[in-house]
């Protein structure tokens, strides 16, 4: 009886365990150009999991593939997480105005865009775990993220290299503060980004680099 009991366990608990090891895809790229599929996405086997349309996507980011990719549409503005079946999770923020830039997974998060361009958060599995709510927001940094309030974009520059084309802002608030990875806001008052950086120790990636 007991023997039974353990062979049963084991039944109950094998497809759980198999759902959780998501094959990690890799990206090949046509670089000819010459065919529909430029983008396709292969197992540790090689055999082709998944295939995208250059006449759909003008662009993908992401060439380690497990639980979503970031994609570009030509008929859409802006980067997207996709997921296997191609189905759009959320809008990816863009760390850089003015050129491509889209995020990426900070420790596990990655800043996903909502209604009225406001910023929350995704995790690794592609699902939104803080809502989006944040007129300006950093990266997570040990566990923590500056985060701004009445904010406006300044151009970056002189006018006469926006009138060139190469238009590049910066975002300027009135308050800043931090959270925590639940979406708590530990922090906030009039402050400016630089004293709430220091405050908490906050790094950028490059400043890691």
């Amino acid at each position: 009886m007991k023997y039974l009991a353990i062979m049963l366990f084991c039944f109950v608990c094998s497809p759980v365990i198999a759902q959780s090891k998501m094959d990690v895809l890799t990206l090949r790229e046509d670089t000819t150009y010459k065919n529909r599929y430029g983008y396709a996405f292969v197992n540790a086997k090689g055999d082709t999991v998944l295939k995208l349309d250059t006449a759909k996507y003008s662009f993908c980011f992401t060439t380690s593939f497990k639980h979503f990719a970031v994609v570009g549409f030509r008929k859409k503005h802006g980067w997207y997480a996709i997921d296997r079946n191609e189905k759009v999770l959320f809008e990816v923020y863009n760390t850089s105005k003015g050129e491509p830039s889209p995020d990426e997974l900070r420790e596990n998060l990655i800043r996903a865009i909502g209604h009225k361009g406001l910023i929350g958060f995704a995790n690794e599995k592609g699902q939104v775990v803080i809502n989006p709510q944040f007129e300006a927001v950093t990266s997570f940094y040990k566990g923590k993220a500056i985060v701004g309030k009445t904010c406006k974009e300044v151009l970056w520059g002189s006018e006469s290299q926006a009138n060139d084309g190469d238009k590049h802002y910066t975002i300027d608030c009135k308050q800043a503060g931090y959270i925590n990875k639940k979406g708590q806001i530990l922090k906030m008052g009039n402050f400016t980004f630089e004293q709430i950086q220091k405050q908490i120790g906050w790094k950028s990636e490059f400043n890691l680099m």
